[in-house]
């Protein structure tokens, strides 16, 4: 197995945790948003769909296009202060969730 490859396992293992924590949350939805919602030119869609829709829909959707394509990975990512921004104040913590997305900012940052 190439460096490459064991970072592409890497990823995908923890875009499952992701979901595994979106779920333990109930964060997990079974339909999408509706379209109009994905044409938001605003990051992370914040004014067409709640964060963990954006991380279920976009993220973790596009990740895996990406994984099973065989494309090039991102090679920057700063979604964890976003989540961290985003469970401010909430009665749900959120912290496993965030942990699992420093871990994907690490991974596809190369630190």
């Amino acid at each position: 197995m190439t460096e490459s490859d064991s970072r592409v396992a890497r990823v995908a293992d923890s875009l499952l945790r992701i979901e595994i924590e979106l779920r333990r949350l109930g964060a997990w939805e079974s339909e999408p948003p509706p379209a109009e919602a994905f044409r938001s030119d605003k990051p992370f869609c914040l004014d067409t769909m709640a964060f963990t829709q954006w991380l279920q829909f976009v993220f973790v959707d596009r990740m895996k296009v990406l994984i099973e394509g065989g494309h090039r990975l991102p090679e920057v990512s700063g979604i964890a202060p976003m989540a961290e921004e985003h469970f401010r104040g909430r009665p749900e913590s959120g912290r496993a969730l965030i942990r699992e997305l420093e871990v994907m900012d690490r991974l596809l940052s190369g630190s």
